[in-house]
């Protein structure tokens, strides 16, 4: 599988939603899309209610998060002495 390369499309800046994670462009954050999908919305329908995004933005937001989550993963373990 080829590696999604998500920081194209989502930046932090303290000027923007308190330095959360966005899409790059937009006020949109990286949580807001994940709870969309969640929610049951598919692509199609965030991109219908959400113009300014695209399908790209959309993995990129689930590479974020998938990523986010490997480095607690990795914390936690480094913080409790697992191997």
């Amino acid at each position: 599988m080829e590696h999604f390369d998500f920081l194209r499309y989502i930046v932090v800046s303290p000027d923007v939603r308190s330095g959360k994670p966005c899409i790059k462009g937009t006020r949109i954050r990286a949580s807001d899309i994940l709870r969309w999908l969640s929610s049951g919305m598919t692509t199609d329908e965030i991109i219908e209610d959400f113009p300014e995004l695209q399908e790209a933005h959309i993995r990129a937001a689930l590479a974020f998060a998938a990523a986010r989550d490997s480095v607690t993963e990795i914390a936690v373990c480094q913080t409790v002495g697992s191997p």
